[in-house]
Protein backbone atom coordinates (compact mmCIF):
# COMPACT_ATOMS: atom_id res chain seq x y z
CA UNK A 1 0.00 0.00 0.00
CA UNK A 2 1.54 3.58 -0.95
CA UNK A 3 1.80 6.30 1.53
CA UNK A 4 -1.57 8.09 -0.38
CA UNK A 5 -3.30 5.50 0.00
CA UNK A 6 -2.64 5.03 3.76
CA UNK A 7 -3.44 8.63 4.25
CA UNK A 8 -7.03 8.08 2.24
CA UNK A 9 -7.84 4.66 4.15
CA UNK A 10 -5.67 4.73 7.68
CA UNK A 11 -7.17 1.44 8.22
CA UNK A 12 -8.55 0.13 11.06
CA UNK A 13 -5.55 0.25 13.58
CA UNK A 14 -5.61 4.18 12.96
CA UNK A 15 -8.73 4.16 14.52
CA UNK A 16 -9.92 3.77 18.24
CA UNK A 17 -13.06 1.48 18.60
CA UNK A 18 -12.06 -2.09 18.27
CA UNK A 19 -15.12 -4.34 18.79
CA UNK A 20 -14.08 -6.79 21.57
CA UNK A 21 -15.07 -10.78 20.60
CA UNK A 22 -16.70 -10.63 23.90
CA UNK A 23 -19.16 -7.98 23.10
CA UNK A 24 -19.44 -9.35 19.22
CA UNK A 25 -20.65 -12.42 20.82
CA UNK A 26 -23.11 -10.76 23.02
CA UNK A 27 -24.83 -8.35 20.43
CA UNK A 28 -25.42 -11.34 18.20
CA UNK A 29 -27.84 -12.77 21.15
CA UNK A 30 -29.13 -9.50 22.31
CA UNK A 31 -30.05 -9.45 18.07
CA UNK A 32 -31.54 -12.91 18.30
CA UNK A 33 -33.71 -12.50 21.49
CA UNK A 34 -35.01 -9.09 19.30
CA UNK A 35 -36.10 -11.85 16.57
CA UNK A 36 -37.52 -14.02 18.87
CA UNK A 37 -39.66 -11.38 20.32
CA UNK A 38 -41.03 -8.49 17.56
CA UNK A 39 -43.37 -6.05 18.86
CA UNK A 40 -45.94 -3.98 16.02
CA UNK A 41 -45.16 -0.14 16.16
CA UNK A 42 -45.99 1.74 18.80
CA UNK A 43 -45.98 -1.31 21.00
CA UNK A 44 -42.34 -2.16 21.44
CA UNK A 45 -42.32 -2.41 25.41
CA UNK A 46 -40.14 -5.34 25.80
CA UNK A 47 -37.70 -4.30 22.97
CA UNK A 48 -37.84 -0.34 24.82
CA UNK A 49 -36.92 -2.04 28.09
CA UNK A 50 -34.14 -4.40 26.97
CA UNK A 51 -32.28 -1.41 24.85
CA UNK A 52 -32.88 0.48 28.32
CA UNK A 53 -31.54 -2.39 30.16
CA UNK A 54 -28.13 -2.80 28.65
CA UNK A 55 -27.40 0.83 27.92
CA UNK A 56 -27.98 1.49 32.15
CA UNK A 57 -25.50 -1.41 32.67
CA UNK A 58 -23.05 0.54 30.88
CA UNK A 59 -23.48 3.22 33.10
CA UNK A 60 -25.52 5.47 30.42
CA UNK A 61 -28.66 7.41 30.90
CA UNK A 62 -31.15 6.55 28.48
CA UNK A 63 -34.73 8.19 28.69
CA UNK A 64 -37.87 6.34 27.01
CA UNK A 65 -39.74 8.89 24.61
CA UNK A 66 -43.18 10.44 25.82
CA UNK A 67 -44.93 8.66 23.23
CA UNK A 68 -44.74 5.34 25.76
CA UNK A 69 -42.33 3.34 23.14
CA UNK A 70 -38.46 4.07 22.26
CA UNK A 71 -36.13 5.94 23.89
CA UNK A 72 -32.89 8.27 23.01
CA UNK A 73 -29.45 7.95 25.15
CA UNK A 74 -26.34 10.66 24.77
CA UNK A 75 -22.91 9.61 24.70
CA UNK A 76 -21.35 12.60 26.69
CA UNK A 77 -23.16 15.96 27.76
CA UNK A 78 -24.09 17.98 24.72
CA UNK A 79 -22.44 21.53 25.92
CA UNK A 80 -24.75 23.45 23.30
CA UNK A 81 -21.02 24.32 21.24
CA UNK A 82 -20.89 21.95 18.14
CA UNK A 83 -23.81 20.13 17.37
CA UNK A 84 -23.82 16.10 17.96
CA UNK A 85 -23.67 13.10 15.59
CA UNK A 86 -27.48 11.03 15.88
CA UNK A 87 -27.43 7.36 15.00
CA UNK A 88 -30.82 6.04 14.26
CA UNK A 89 -32.55 2.66 15.04
CA UNK A 90 -36.08 1.61 14.27
CA UNK A 91 -37.59 -1.04 16.49
CA UNK A 92 -40.83 -2.18 15.19
CA UNK A 93 -41.51 -5.60 13.43
CA UNK A 94 -43.61 -6.19 11.17
CA UNK A 95 -47.38 -8.64 11.37
CA UNK A 96 -46.20 -11.24 9.38
CA UNK A 97 -45.26 -14.72 10.45
CA UNK A 98 -41.85 -16.15 10.33
CA UNK A 99 -41.55 -19.20 8.04
CA UNK A 100 -37.52 -20.02 9.16
CA UNK A 101 -38.88 -23.65 10.34
CA UNK A 102 -35.40 -24.78 10.65
CA UNK A 103 -34.27 -21.28 12.66
CA UNK A 104 -33.28 -21.73 16.50
CA UNK A 105 -34.54 -18.34 16.93
CA UNK A 106 -37.15 -17.83 14.74
CA UNK A 107 -39.91 -15.39 16.30
CA UNK A 108 -41.96 -16.85 19.02
CA UNK A 109 -45.02 -14.43 18.27
CA UNK A 110 -47.47 -15.77 15.85
CA UNK A 111 -47.80 -13.65 13.05
CA UNK A 112 -45.03 -11.25 14.42
CA UNK A 113 -41.75 -11.01 12.35
CA UNK A 114 -38.60 -8.89 11.91
CA UNK A 115 -38.33 -9.24 8.38
CA UNK A 116 -37.01 -5.72 7.71
CA UNK A 117 -33.66 -5.98 9.75
CA UNK A 118 -34.86 -3.84 12.00
CA UNK A 119 -33.39 -6.39 15.21
CA UNK A 120 -30.54 -5.51 13.21
CA UNK A 121 -30.40 -1.82 13.18
CA UNK A 122 -31.54 -1.48 16.46
CA UNK A 123 -28.04 -3.97 17.37
CA UNK A 124 -26.20 -1.75 15.62
CA UNK A 125 -26.88 1.60 17.17
CA UNK A 126 -26.61 -0.26 20.64
CA UNK A 127 -23.69 -1.59 19.78
CA UNK A 128 -21.96 1.93 18.56
CA UNK A 129 -23.26 3.35 21.51
CA UNK A 130 -21.66 0.86 24.06
CA UNK A 131 -18.33 1.16 22.33
CA UNK A 132 -18.45 5.19 22.33
CA UNK A 133 -19.48 4.85 26.09
CA UNK A 134 -15.56 2.93 26.48
CA UNK A 135 -14.09 5.66 24.19
CA UNK A 136 -15.32 8.87 26.40
CA UNK A 137 -14.30 7.13 29.51
CA UNK A 138 -10.83 6.57 28.05
CA UNK A 139 -11.19 10.34 27.17
CA UNK A 140 -10.72 9.49 22.31
CA UNK A 141 -14.33 10.50 22.05
CA UNK A 142 -14.06 14.48 21.10
CA UNK A 143 -17.91 15.06 21.33
CA UNK A 144 -20.90 13.67 22.13
CA UNK A 145 -23.06 11.51 19.99
CA UNK A 146 -27.04 10.90 20.34
CA UNK A 147 -28.19 7.07 19.94
CA UNK A 148 -32.17 7.63 18.84
CA UNK A 149 -33.84 4.54 19.02
CA UNK A 150 -37.45 5.01 16.93
CA UNK A 151 -40.80 3.19 17.24
CA UNK A 152 -43.22 2.56 14.52
CA UNK A 153 -41.35 3.03 11.15
CA UNK A 154 -43.80 0.25 9.44
CA UNK A 155 -46.59 2.81 10.56
CA UNK A 156 -47.31 5.42 8.12
CA UNK A 157 -46.66 8.48 8.14
CA UNK A 158 -44.01 6.59 10.03
CA UNK A 159 -43.15 7.19 13.91
CA UNK A 160 -40.01 9.86 13.00
CA UNK A 161 -42.65 12.61 12.95
CA UNK A 162 -43.44 11.68 16.38
CA UNK A 163 -39.95 11.54 17.75
CA UNK A 164 -39.33 14.63 16.13
CA UNK A 165 -41.92 15.86 18.21
CA UNK A 166 -40.28 14.84 20.83
CA UNK A 167 -37.38 17.14 20.73
CA UNK A 168 -34.63 14.08 19.75
CA UNK A 169 -33.21 16.50 17.36
CA UNK A 170 -32.42 19.41 19.46
CA UNK A 171 -28.65 20.04 19.54
CA UNK A 172 -28.16 17.74 16.60
CA UNK A 173 -26.56 18.82 13.37
CA UNK A 174 -26.08 15.29 11.43
CA UNK A 175 -27.82 12.51 11.78
CA UNK A 176 -26.81 8.87 9.90
CA UNK A 177 -28.96 5.27 9.52
CA UNK A 178 -28.11 2.28 8.13
CA UNK A 179 -30.89 -0.03 6.66
CA UNK A 180 -30.02 -3.92 5.91
CA UNK A 181 -29.83 -4.83 1.92
CA UNK A 182 -30.44 -9.00 1.34
CA UNK A 183 -28.87 -7.71 -2.14
CA UNK A 184 -25.60 -6.57 -0.71
CA UNK A 185 -22.82 -8.84 0.41
CA UNK A 186 -22.16 -8.50 4.17
CA UNK A 187 -19.12 -6.95 4.75
CA UNK A 188 -19.61 -3.85 2.47
CA UNK A 189 -22.46 -1.20 2.63
CA UNK A 190 -24.30 0.73 -0.45
CA UNK A 191 -23.95 4.15 -0.83
CA UNK A 192 -25.48 6.96 -2.75
CA UNK A 193 -25.76 10.72 -2.67
CA UNK A 194 -28.98 12.35 -3.04
CA UNK A 195 -32.44 10.10 -3.23
CA UNK A 196 -31.55 6.35 -1.98
CA UNK A 197 -35.51 5.79 -1.27
CA UNK A 198 -38.79 6.62 -2.90
CA UNK A 199 -41.85 9.12 -1.50
CA UNK A 200 -44.67 6.45 -0.54
CA UNK A 201 -48.61 7.57 0.49
CA UNK A 202 -51.25 5.83 0.89
CA UNK A 203 -54.69 6.08 -1.33
CA UNK A 204 -58.02 4.73 -0.06
CA UNK A 205 -61.45 6.00 -2.70
CA UNK A 206 -65.04 5.18 -2.07
CA UNK A 207 -67.24 6.14 -5.59
CA UNK A 208 -71.02 6.01 -5.19
CA UNK A 209 -74.09 5.86 -7.47
CA UNK A 210 -77.62 4.62 -8.01
CA UNK A 211 -77.05 1.02 -9.41
CA UNK A 212 -79.39 -1.17 -11.41
CA UNK A 213 -79.89 -4.18 -13.35
CA UNK A 214 -77.43 -4.74 -15.79
CA UNK A 215 -79.72 -4.93 -18.57
CA UNK A 216 -80.37 -1.06 -18.14
CA UNK A 217 -76.89 0.62 -17.38
CA UNK A 218 -78.15 3.84 -19.14
CA UNK A 219 -80.44 4.55 -16.19
CA UNK A 220 -77.56 3.79 -13.75
CA UNK A 221 -73.95 5.35 -12.65
CA UNK A 222 -72.53 2.26 -13.66
CA UNK A 223 -69.83 1.82 -10.87
CA UNK A 224 -67.88 -1.34 -11.81
CA UNK A 225 -66.89 0.67 -15.52
CA UNK A 226 -65.87 3.98 -13.35
CA UNK A 227 -64.02 1.66 -11.00
CA UNK A 228 -62.01 0.04 -13.82
CA UNK A 229 -61.82 3.71 -15.41
CA UNK A 230 -60.25 5.12 -12.22
CA UNK A 231 -57.39 2.12 -12.27
CA UNK A 232 -56.39 2.16 -15.80
CA UNK A 233 -57.01 6.01 -16.76
CA UNK A 234 -55.76 8.16 -13.33
CA UNK A 235 -52.24 6.70 -13.35
CA UNK A 236 -51.55 7.81 -16.97
CA UNK A 237 -53.02 11.52 -16.33
CA UNK A 238 -51.05 11.30 -13.72
CA UNK A 239 -47.79 10.29 -15.45
CA UNK A 240 -48.78 13.13 -18.32
CA UNK A 241 -49.11 16.00 -15.71
CA UNK A 242 -46.01 15.28 -14.21
CA UNK A 243 -41.93 14.99 -15.25
CA UNK A 244 -41.23 12.01 -16.34
CA UNK A 245 -38.28 11.61 -14.33
CA UNK A 246 -39.82 12.47 -10.92
CA UNK A 247 -40.86 8.94 -10.91
CA UNK A 248 -44.67 9.46 -9.51
CA UNK A 249 -46.47 6.45 -10.30
CA UNK A 250 -50.14 5.39 -8.58
CA UNK A 251 -50.43 1.29 -8.32
CA UNK A 252 -53.34 -0.11 -7.26
CA UNK A 253 -54.01 -3.10 -4.46
CA UNK A 254 -57.40 -3.43 -3.45
CA UNK A 255 -60.67 -3.16 -5.75
CA UNK A 256 -64.09 -4.45 -4.46
CA UNK A 257 -67.50 -3.99 -5.77
CA UNK A 258 -70.81 -5.78 -6.36
CA UNK A 259 -71.95 -9.18 -5.53
CA UNK A 260 -74.05 -10.65 -8.11
CA UNK A 261 -73.11 -10.84 -12.24
CA UNK A 262 -76.61 -9.06 -12.96
CA UNK A 263 -76.43 -5.95 -10.96
CA UNK A 264 -75.00 -2.49 -11.01
CA UNK A 265 -73.69 -2.03 -7.24
CA UNK A 266 -74.28 1.30 -6.03
CA UNK A 267 -71.16 1.34 -3.91
CA UNK A 268 -67.12 0.57 -5.14
CA UNK A 269 -63.96 0.68 -2.90
CA UNK A 270 -60.68 1.36 -4.75
CA UNK A 271 -57.35 1.80 -2.39
CA UNK A 272 -53.11 1.30 -3.55
CA UNK A 273 -50.43 3.90 -3.12
CA UNK A 274 -48.33 6.48 -4.78
CA UNK A 275 -44.74 6.58 -4.86
CA UNK A 276 -42.55 9.51 -5.93
CA UNK A 277 -38.35 9.51 -6.47
CA UNK A 278 -38.58 13.47 -6.63
CA UNK A 279 -38.83 15.48 -3.30
CA UNK A 280 -40.83 18.95 -5.16
CA UNK A 281 -43.18 16.47 -6.92
CA UNK A 282 -44.50 14.70 -4.05
CA UNK A 283 -45.28 17.74 -2.18
CA UNK A 284 -47.38 18.34 -5.57
CA UNK A 285 -48.81 14.68 -5.61
CA UNK A 286 -51.84 14.84 -3.51
CA UNK A 287 -53.38 17.88 -5.60
CA UNK A 288 -52.36 16.46 -8.69
CA UNK A 289 -53.71 12.72 -7.77
CA UNK A 290 -57.01 14.05 -6.09
CA UNK A 291 -57.86 16.17 -9.32
CA UNK A 292 -57.31 12.50 -11.81
CA UNK A 293 -59.58 10.94 -9.98
CA UNK A 294 -62.03 13.59 -9.53
CA UNK A 295 -61.87 14.09 -13.45
CA UNK A 296 -62.59 10.37 -14.18
CA UNK A 297 -65.40 9.88 -11.68
CA UNK A 298 -66.99 12.80 -12.70
CA UNK A 299 -67.01 11.77 -16.57
CA UNK A 300 -68.73 8.52 -15.64
CA UNK A 301 -71.35 10.42 -13.23
CA UNK A 302 -69.79 8.74 -9.91
CA UNK A 303 -69.44 10.65 -6.52
CA UNK A 304 -65.88 10.41 -5.19
CA UNK A 305 -64.96 10.51 -1.84
CA UNK A 306 -60.86 9.64 -1.65
CA UNK A 307 -58.74 9.76 1.60
CA UNK A 308 -55.02 10.61 0.87
CA UNK A 309 -52.98 9.50 3.12
CA UNK A 310 -49.85 11.20 3.62
CA UNK A 311 -46.69 8.72 4.14
CA UNK A 312 -43.41 9.82 3.77
CA UNK A 313 -40.88 11.26 1.49
CA UNK A 314 -38.33 10.06 -0.54
CA UNK A 315 -34.90 9.90 1.82
CA UNK A 316 -32.45 12.23 -0.02
CA UNK A 317 -28.81 11.82 1.16
CA UNK A 318 -26.79 15.12 2.00
CA UNK A 319 -23.15 14.73 0.04
CA UNK A 320 -21.56 15.53 3.27
CA UNK A 321 -22.72 12.79 5.37
CA UNK A 322 -22.73 10.26 2.36
CA UNK A 323 -19.08 10.99 2.24
CA UNK A 324 -18.92 10.71 6.09
CA UNK A 325 -20.17 7.29 5.90
CA UNK A 326 -18.07 6.29 2.56
CA UNK A 327 -14.79 7.47 4.90
CA UNK A 328 -15.69 5.34 7.65
CA UNK A 329 -16.25 2.54 5.97
CA UNK A 330 -13.01 2.83 4.07
CA UNK A 331 -10.96 3.72 7.31
CA UNK A 332 -12.52 0.12 8.88
CA UNK A 333 -12.89 -2.15 5.57
CA UNK A 334 -11.01 -0.50 2.78
CA UNK A 335 -12.42 1.22 -0.05
CA UNK A 336 -13.75 -1.91 -1.82
CA UNK A 337 -16.04 -2.13 1.06
CA UNK A 338 -18.58 0.36 -0.10
CA UNK A 339 -20.17 -0.12 -3.35
CA UNK A 340 -23.27 2.72 -5.13
CA UNK A 341 -26.52 1.30 -4.46
CA UNK A 342 -29.80 2.42 -7.00
CA UNK A 343 -32.70 4.32 -5.55
CA UNK A 344 -35.21 1.75 -3.70
CA UNK A 345 -39.20 2.54 -4.96
CA UNK A 346 -39.44 1.66 -1.12
CA UNK A 347 -40.36 4.29 1.55
CA UNK A 348 -38.60 4.66 4.85
CA UNK A 349 -39.44 7.67 7.30
CA UNK A 350 -36.02 8.08 8.22
CA UNK A 351 -36.66 10.86 5.51
CA UNK A 352 -38.80 12.75 8.18
CA UNK A 353 -35.65 13.51 9.96
CA UNK A 354 -33.87 14.91 7.37
CA UNK A 355 -36.64 17.01 7.03
CA UNK A 356 -34.82 19.33 9.70
CA UNK A 357 -31.02 17.79 9.83
CA UNK A 358 -28.76 16.89 7.16
CA UNK A 359 -28.25 13.12 7.11
CA UNK A 360 -27.55 9.85 4.85
CA UNK A 361 -28.76 6.22 5.18
CA UNK A 362 -26.50 3.49 3.61
CA UNK A 363 -27.61 0.26 2.66
CA UNK A 364 -26.24 -2.24 4.95
CA UNK A 365 -24.92 -5.57 3.34
CA UNK A 366 -26.68 -8.40 5.32
CA UNK A 367 -25.86 -11.34 2.17
CA UNK A 368 -23.86 -14.75 2.84
CA UNK A 369 -21.05 -13.93 0.39
CA UNK A 370 -21.88 -16.47 -2.48
CA UNK A 371 -25.46 -17.03 -1.81
CA UNK A 372 -27.88 -16.51 -4.59
CA UNK A 373 -31.37 -17.58 -3.18
CA UNK A 374 -32.87 -13.93 -3.42
CA UNK A 375 -34.28 -13.87 0.04
CA UNK A 376 -35.78 -9.77 0.02
CA UNK A 377 -37.34 -8.01 3.21
CA UNK A 378 -40.74 -7.96 4.08
CA UNK A 379 -40.88 -11.99 3.72
CA UNK A 380 -40.77 -14.55 6.36
CA UNK A 381 -37.96 -16.59 5.51
CA UNK A 382 -35.44 -12.94 5.81
CA UNK A 383 -32.92 -13.30 7.85
CA UNK A 384 -29.24 -12.20 7.68
CA UNK A 385 -25.51 -13.02 8.19
CA UNK A 386 -25.05 -11.84 11.53
CA UNK A 387 -21.84 -10.57 10.47
CA UNK A 388 -23.16 -7.45 9.33
CA UNK A 389 -23.77 -6.47 12.93
CA UNK A 390 -20.25 -5.76 13.77
CA UNK A 391 -19.52 -4.19 10.38
CA UNK A 392 -22.59 -1.61 11.10
CA UNK A 393 -21.33 -1.11 14.56
CA UNK A 394 -17.39 -0.11 13.31
CA UNK A 395 -18.81 2.28 10.25
CA UNK A 396 -21.30 4.17 12.97
CA UNK A 397 -18.19 4.45 15.91
CA UNK A 398 -15.72 5.21 13.03
CA UNK A 399 -18.23 7.93 11.43
CA UNK A 400 -18.64 9.33 15.26
CA UNK A 401 -15.00 9.59 15.28
CA UNK A 402 -14.01 10.64 11.88
CA UNK A 403 -17.01 13.56 12.08
CA UNK A 404 -15.56 14.57 15.64
CA UNK A 405 -12.20 15.10 14.45
CA UNK A 406 -13.17 17.35 11.18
Amino acid sequence: MSAESEVDHPGEAALPGTLPEALRAELVEFRRDLHMHPELGNQEFRTTAAIKARLEKAGLKPRVLAIGTGLICDIGEWDGGRPMLALRADIDGLPIPDTKSECPYRSRVPDRAHACGHDVHTTVVLGAGLVLAELLKRGQLPRPVRLIFQPAEEVLPGGAADVVECGVLDGVGRMLAVHCDPKVDAGKIGLREGAITSACDRLEIALDGPGGHTARPHLTTDLVTAAARVVTDVPAIVARRTDARSGLAVTWGRVESGHAPNVIPQHAELSGTVRCLDLDTWRQAPDLVVAAIDEVANLHRAKSEINYVRGVPPVVNDPDATELMRAAMAARRGADSVEGTEQSLGGEDFSWYLEHVPGAMARLGVRLPGDRVGRDLHQGDFDVDESAITVGVELFTAAALIDSAG
